[in-house]
């Protein structure tokens, strides 16, 4: 019995990778040979959300723009730290030997994350009703 050389293993890995490099070609290709191209002032224009660009493009945020941003990378990490510590729950007693280390755990870093939000919300952080910075 005569093994094939391991190297064979992948090529089903590079026929697909050939299929969805041929895929795309073809597609831009196509594109190319089978649309319309017109160009035209309006089509090569700036295109904003749909507004026309109107003033000096380096305008000024608000500081509340920034605040945001902060706030949804704060729960964004807080989703990220919530997942594995479900993930693992249950597991915990075994892993710490404290029946309830985990839950006061999480409630501890809630609890922080409560406090943030409450700070922000008497702030005014999210009141956006109140800035006229960005008009």
């Amino acid at each position: 019995m005569t093994s094939n050389p391991y190297i064979w293993n992948y090529i089903p890995l590079a026929l697909q990778i050939l299929a969805a490099i041929g895929l795309a070609a073809g597609m831009v290709l196509a594109s190319v040979f089978i649309g319309k191209h017109k160009n035209s002032r309006t089509k090569g224009g700036v295109y904003e959300c749909g507004m026309d660009p109107v003033g000096d493009a380096r305008g000024r945020f608000s500081v509340r723009f920034y605040m945001v941003a902060m706030l949804f990378i704060l729960f964004d990490v807080e989703a990220v730290f919530m997942m594995p510590w479900a993930i693992i729950y249950r597991k915990l007693y075994h892993i710490t030997g404290q029946r309830l280390f985990g839950f006061w755990e999480m409630v501890v870093y809630l609890g922080f994350v409560a406090v943030g939000l409450f700070y922000i919300v008497r702030k005014g952080v999210l009141d956006w009703s109140a800035d006229k910075a960005d008009l």
